[in-house]
């Protein structure tokens, strides 16, 4: 059974800095693609970044291209996401996700992949 957690949201000044962490249990957790969505209030869930399993394939939204990092340490099963020159635009709750072969209800389809499974999210508020 896949489960995702996400931590490390907090409030922060604009200018700031923060490193979200996605811990993951379950199999194949190093060949799966990993992605960071964020959903600001009444809107859809937005694409942040992504990495692949081997982290040699990373790709971002144009919009925190140059100030958030993705990575992952496939060891510990988890994923990061370092965000930097924090904006109040980057206020949302971002959420953690795993690609899966088979959609299911909740998936999400980015960039000709599916994200099926997602954690609970984290809230980051960035006050200006």
């Amino acid at each position: 059974q896949v489960q995702l957690v996400e931590s490390g949201g907090g409030l922060v000044q604009a200018g700031g800095s923060l490193k979200l962490s996605c811990a993951a249990s379950g199999r194949f957790f190093s060949i799966s693609r990993i992605a960071w969505f964020r959903q600001h209030p009444g809107k859809e869930r937005e694409f942040v970044a992504a990495i692949s399993g081997s982290s040699s394939n990373t790709e971002y939204a144009d919009s925190v291209k140059v100030r958030f990092t993705i990575s992952r340490d496939n060891a510990k099963s988890t994923a990061y996401l370092q965000m930097n020159s924090l904006k109040p635009e980057d206020t949302a709750v971002y959420y953690c996700g795993r690609e899966s072969s088979v959609p299911g209800p909740g998936s999400i389809w980015y960039s000709g992949r599916v994200y099926g499974y997602w954690g609970q999210g984290t809230q980051v508020t960035v006050s200006s």
